[in-house]
C-alpha cells in the first residue's frame, strides 16, 4: 500500500505539471532579424513615467470640487498631447505590466515562480534596443531589464528594498526619491563631460518608475486621502521633470514624454485579476512626434467614462498595453523589440503619412518574422506527413501581402498600407498561437487517458481490497497471459520511437508513456471488472441509478462551488436537512439540532463578500473573545476532574489562553500603530512569529484524549488565525470547528444506527499512533458519503471566506502583524498558511471520524482521491489561455459579482484540486502528528486514568 501511495503521488505530480507544459509554456522565440523604420524618427530621446498601481479613473476624474487631482497631466490632455486608456491583461502585476509596456509581449506564467522579479526566459526590450537607458525606481522592477540587456548600456538607480514598507509614515517618499535623483543626475551631468555627451546622444530612454501610489493603495486603499494625495505629488513631480528636460535641452522639441501605469487597483487595495479597476490604466503622451489634442463633438465607447471625467470633447485613443512598446520604438527610431506582439497605434503619431505607413510595415514584418521562426522550429521537429501548416498565412500569401503593401507605399496609398499591415499582423499572431499550441491536442489526450486510467485503477482497488461488493461472486483466478504485458511493451516502444524521431522534449516521453503502465495495471484486474459487472447486474436497477445520480450530483455541486460560492451555501443547507431525512432525528435529537444549527451558521460565510470589505478589527476581537469564553468552559471542566494530568493539562490550556490574549492585543495595537503611520512595532512582530512557531508544538503537550486534543489544536491555530485576520473571517474556523465536533458525534450515531459498531464516549477515546489493524472494517456505501463530506468540507475550508482562485482576493493587510515590508514569497507563504489552517482543522476532525467509525484511513483516502481526480478532470477540460493569461487563473468579478469574461474557470481551479489531492497526503500526516504525538513538559512518564 505504501508503494501504491508513493506511485500515486508521483503520478499526480505529473498530472499537476502537465497543465503548464500543455497550456503555459513560454511563447517566445529567438533568431529573428531586428526591424526598424527606415525614416528619421521625430524624437531623439524618450521619457517614460510609470505610476505603479495608478487607476485610470483616479487620474482622469475630477474631485468633489470639480478640480483635477493631476492638473498638469490634465492640461497636457487638453492643450499639448494625446490620451486614452491602456488595457492591461491578467495577471495585473507589476512585472507582467512592465514587460508588456517595455518589451511588447505578455508575460508567460513561468515568471511567477521567481516572484515576478527575475527573467525565466530572456527577451528583447526597448531598453535593450536603445543606445542608452537610465532608469530610477524600485529594486523589484529595474534589474530585470538591465539583466536582460546585451552590453552595458542600461543603467539603474534604485532605493533600498526596505523603503517599500506598507506601514511607513509616507510612501510618497518613494516617488520623491526618484524625482530628486533624476534632478541630481542632470545636475551632475553638467560637470561630467562623458555623461553629458551620452545624454545628448539620440535613441536614448529615461525611465522613472514611481511606486508610491501602489504602496499607498495597498496600505490605505485607492479611496484614501493618501492615495489621492500621492497622485497630486506625482503630478507635481512630473511637471518639474518635464520643465527640467525642456530647460536642459534648450526646448529643442526632440523629447517625447509617455505617462502611464503598469496596472490599476481594486477598491480594496489589491491587484492581480481582471476587474476593470485593475485592467484600465491611463495613457498620456506629448512632445516630439505626438499628435496635439483633437477636439471632437461625439465619441462612441461602450462605457460612460468620458462624461464622468468631463473629457467627452477630447479624442480618446485606447490601446492594448503591449501596443505602447512599438509606439515608443517608432518615436525614437530604434528596432522594434524582437518578441513584441504590440500593434503600432498610428493615431498617436504626428508625422507624415509615409512615416506612419513605413512604421506600420516594419511592425508587420517584425511580427511576421516571429511567425516564420516559430513555423520553421515546429516543421523541423515534425514528421513531414504529420505536419499541417497554418493555411491562412501560406508563403505565397505572405509574399503577396508584402508585395502589395510595398506597391501601395510606392503609389502613396498610405491608408491602404496601414489596413493591409494590420491584417497581416492579425494573421501572423493567429499563426503564432497555432504553432505554439500545435502539440496541445496530443499532450491533452495522453493526460486524459492517464487520468481516466488512474481513476479506474483506484476504483478497482477500493472494490477489490476494501469492500465486500465482489466477495460473493469471485471466481477462480486465472493465470495471467503473457500477451498483455508483451502488447503494452510493444506499444511503449512504438510511442518512444515516434517521440524520438521528432526530437520531442523529455516531458513528452513522460506524458506519452505514463498511461501504459496505468492501463496495464487496470487490465490486470480484469477478473475484478468481471465480478463487478456481475455484482452490479444483480443489484436493483432503480437503486443503482439513484446512487449514480446522487454521486454525479454531488460531484457537480463541488465543481460548481468553484465558480459560484453560493453552491457551498446550498450544499450546507442540504447537509442541515440530512438528519431529518433519516432516522437520526429520532435517535439523537440534540446532536441533530446542533448539526443543523452549525451547518446553517457555516452556510452564511459563502454569502459574505469575498473582497472589497474594509478591515473590521471589532470582529477579530469578537472572535478572540468567543475563543476565550470557550476556553474558560473547558478549563472549568478540567478543574472539576481529579486525575493526575490536571496540572499539566491546565498549564497547557492556560498557555493557549495567554496566546489568544496576546494575539488579540497584537492585532489591536498593530492596527492602531499603522493608522498613526508609526509602522509595525518590533515587539508585536516578535510575538506574532513566536505564536506562529508555537502553534504546531503546543497541542502536542495536551492530552491525547480525542476531545481535548482537538480543542487544543483549535486554540493554537486560532491564535495564529487571529493574527492573519482583518474581519469576519476570524469567526470562520471557530464555526467550522464546532461543526466538525458535531460531525464526529453524528457519524458515531449513523454507525450505531446501521449496527456496524457500538457508540463510544468521546471522553474515553484516545488518539493512538499505533492503531490495531484488526479493528478496521470493510467499506460500505455510507462511507462514500463520509468521503464526500470530507471533500465538501475541504472545499468549504478553501472558499468559505473568499475566492482564492482570484489573485486579488488576497488582502496584504492580513500579514501586517508579521511584516509590512514588501516580500512576495514571505507574504504569500503567510497567506497560504491562513488558507491551510481551516484545512488542517478539517483533516484533524477527519482523523477522529476515522477513529470513531473504525475505518482505515487508506480506504477512505482512496475514495477521496477518486472524487478529487474526477473534479480535476472537469477543470482540465475547462482551462483556457486564449487572449492573455486571460483570467486563466481566476473567476473574474465585476462590481455586481458576475463573471466578466467567458473564461470563468481555469488553471487555478485545476491547480487547487490537484494541490488538494497532493497535499492531502502531507496534511494527513500533519493531522496524524498533531492528534497522536505526545510531548511532555517533564521527563517523567505518567499514566492516564479514565
Amino acid at each position: 500500500m505504501l508503494l501504491f501511495f508513493t506511485l500515486g503521488l508521483l503520478i499526480h505530480f505529473v498530472f499537476f505539471a502537465s497543465i503548464f507544459d500543455i497550456y503555459f509554456t513560454s511563447p517566445l522565440v529567438h533568431g529573428m532579424t531586428p526591424q526598424f523604420t527606415p525614416l528619421p524618427p521625430p524624437a531623439r530621446r524618450l521619457v517614460l513615467f510609470v505610476a505603479d498601481g495608478l487607476r485610470a479613473d483616479a487620474l482622469y476624474e475630477l474631485d468633489e470640487n470639480g478640480n483635477s487631482r493631476a492638473p498638469f497631466i490634465r492640461n497636457i490632455i487638453m492643450h499639448e498631447g494625446s490620451w486614452g486608456i491602456s488595457h492591461t491583461r491578467v495577471p495585473t502585476e507589476s512585472r507582467p505590466g512592465h514587460v508588456a509596456l517595455i518589451a511588447g509581449f505578455y508575460e508567460d506564467v513561468s515568471a511567477v515562480a521567481k516572484g515576478w522579479k527575475e527573467n525565466p526566459v530572456e527577451f528583447d526590450s526597448l531598453f535593450n534596443e536603445s543606445k542608452y537607458t537610465w532608469s530610477w525606481g524600485s529594486p523589484d522592477i529595474l534589474p530585470m531589464f538591465a539583466k536582460g540587456a546585451s552590453g552595458d548600456h542600461v543603467y539603474t538607480y534604485s532605493y533600498d528594498a526596505k523603503r517599500e514598507d506598507f506601514g511607513a509614515q509616507d510612501a510618497t517618499k518613494l516617488d520623491t526619491w526618484v524625482f530628486d535623483n533624476v534632478k541630481d543626475f542632470f545636475h551632475h551631468a553638467r560637470n561630467n563631460q562623458s555623461l553629458f555627451s551620452k545624454i545628448n546622444e539620440e535613441k536614448i530612454v529615461f525611465f522613472l518608475h514611481l511606486l508610491g501610489i501602489d504602496t499607498n493603495g495597498h496600505a490605505h486603499r485607492p479611496s484614501s486621502r493618501d492615495y489621492k494625495h500621492n497622485i497630486k505629488k506625482v503630478d507635481d513631480g512630473v511637471k518639474e521633470i518635464v520643465s527640467m528636460f525642456n530647460h536642459f535641452y534648450g526646448n529643442d522639441g526632440k523629447t517625447t514624454f509617455i505617462f502611464t501605469s503598469d496596472h490599476g487597483m481594486t477598491d480594496w487595495g489589491s491587484h492581480g485579476a481582471g476587474h476593470p479597476s485593475e485592467t484600465l490604466t491611463p495613457l498620456v503622451t506629448w512632445g516630439a512626434g505626438i499628435k496635439y489634442p483633437q477636439r471632437v463633438s461625439a465619441q462612441q465607447f461602450d462605457d460612460a467614462f468620458l462624461k464622468e471625467w468631463r473629457l467627452e470633447n477630447w479624442k480618446r485613443l485606447d490601446v492594448n498595453q503591449a501596443d505602447i512598446a512599438p509606439l515608443m520604438t517608432s518615436l525614437i527610431g530604434v528596432p522594434f523589440p524582437l518578441n513584441s506582439v504590440g500593434i503600432l497605434p498610428v493615431d498617436y503619431l504626428n508625422n507624415t503619412d509615409l512615416f506612419k505607413a513605413e512604421s506600420m510595415f516594419t511592425n508587420a514584418v517584425q511580427i511576421l518574422e516571429q511567425f516564420k521562426v516559430k513555423m520553421t522550429q515546429k516543421k523541423e521537429v515534425t514528421l513531414p506527413f504529420l505536419f499541417t501548416p497554418f493555411k491562412l498565412l501560406s508563403d505565397s500569401k505572405q509574399f503577396n501581402i508584402l508585395r502589395k503593401a510595398r506597391s501601395y507605399i510606392k503609389h502613396r496609398k498610405f491608408d491602404e498600407v496601414v489596413s493591409l499591415c494590420k491584417e497581416l499582423i492579425h494573421l501572423a499572431l493567429k499563426g503564432l498561437s497555432y504553432y505554439h499550441t500545435y502539440d496541445r491536442f496530443f499532450l491533452g489526450v495522453n493526460v486524459v487517458i492517464g487520468f481516466v486510467g488512474w481513476i479506474s485503477y483506484a476504483s478497482l482497488l477500493i472494490i477489490k481490497s476494501h469492500s465486500n461488493l465482489i466477495k460473493g461472486v469471485s471466481k477462480e483466478v486465472k493465470k495471467p497471459s503473457h500477451l498483455l504485458p508483451c502488447s503494452f511493451v510493444a506499444i511503449g516502444i512504438l510511442v518512444a520511437f515516434f517521440l524520438l524521431i521528432q526530437a520531442c522534449p523529455w516531458t513528452y516521453y513522460v506524458y506519452g508513456l505514463l498511461p501504459l503502465p496505468i492501463w496495464y495495471a487496470v487490465l490486470r484486474e480484469f477478473q475484478v471488472i468481471q465480478d463487478l459487472v456481475v455484482s452490479v447486474l444483480t443489484y436493483p436497477l432503480s437503486h443503482f441509478v439513484g446512487y449514480l445520480l446522487a454521486f454525479t450530483l454531488g460531484i457537480e455541486v463541488l465543481v460548481l462551488s468553484f465558480f459560484y460560492r453560493y453552491m457551498l451555501t446550498a450544499g450546507l443547507t442540504a447537509f442541515a436537512a440530512w438528519p431529518f431525512l433519516t432516522r437520526l432525528w429520532t435517535r439523537a435529537k440534540m446532536t441533530s439540532l446542533s448539526w443543523t444549527f452549525f451547518s446553517l451558521l457555516l452556510a452564511v460565510f459563502p454569502l459574505m463578500p469575498v473582497v472589497g470589505r474594509k478591515p473590521d478589527i471589532s470582529l477579530v476581537m469578537g472572535a478572540g473573545l468567543l475563543v476565550l469564553l470557550l476556553s474558560l468552559c473547558v478549563v472549568t471542566s478540567l478543574m472539576k476532574r481529579k486525575d493526575s494530568f490536571i496540572k499539566e493539562e491546565l498549564l497547557v490550556h492556560l498557555l493557549q489562553v495567554l496566546s489568544t490574549v496576546l494575539s488579540m492585543y497584537v492585532v489591536y495595537s498593530t492596527q492602531s500603530s499603522l493608522l498613526r503611520k508609526q509602522g509595525l512595532p518590533l515587539m508585536n512582530q516578535i510575538i506574532s512569529w513566536a505564536t506562529l512557531a508555537s502553534s504546531l508544538v503546543v497541542p502536542l503537550l495536551s492530552s491525547p484524549v480525542l476531545f481535548q486534543r482537538l480543542f487544543s489544536i483549535l486554540l493554537s491555530l486560532m491564535s495564529t488565525y487571529l493574527l492573519l485576520s482583518t474581519g469576519y473571517e476570524a469567526l470562520f474556523p471557530l464555526v467550522l470547528s464546532c461543526l466538525m465536533f458535531v460531525w464526529i458525534n453524528i457519524e458515531q450515531e449513523t454507525l450505531q444506527q446501521s449496527g456496524v459498531c457500538c457508540k463510544q464516549k468521546l471522553t474515553s477515546i484516545q488518539f493512538s499512533y499505533n492503531t490495531d489493524i484488526t479493528q478496521f472494517r470493510q467499506l460500505y456505501l455510507d462511507d462514500i458519503r463520509r468521503a464526500f463530506f470530507l471533500v465538501f468540507f475541504l472545499v468549504t475550508a478553501f472558499f468559505g471566506t473568499g475566492n482564492i482562485a482570484s489573485i486579488n482576493s488576497f488582502d496584504l493587510a492580513s500579514v501586517y502583524c508579521f511584516l509590512t515590508v514588501f516580500s512576495p514569497f514571505m507574504m504569500g507563504a503567510l497567506m497560504m498558511w491562513k488558507i491551510l489552517i481551516p484545512f488542517v482543522l478539517v483533516m484533524c476532525a477527519f482523523e477522529a471520524v476515522q477513529l470513531t467509525t473504525q475505518l482505515s484511513s487508506k480506504s477512505l483516502f482512496l475514495i477521496v482521491l477518486v472524487i478529487s481526480d474526477i473534479m480535476a478532470l472537469h477543470f482540465f477540460f475547462l482551462v483556457k489561455d486564449y487572449g492573455s493569461w486571460l483570467d486563466i487563473g481566476t473567476r473574474t468579478l465585476t462590481m455586481n459579482g458576475a463573471c466578466r469574461t467567458g473564461s470563468c474557470s481555469g488553471i487555478s481551479h485545476y491547480v487547487i484540486v490537484m494541490s488538494m489531492t497532493i497535499f492531502l497526503v502531507f496534511l494527513n500526516g500533519l493531522a496524524q502528528l498533531l492528534t497522536t504525538k505526545k510531548l511532555r513538559l517533564c521527563g517523567k512518564p505518567k499514566s492516564h486514568f479514565m
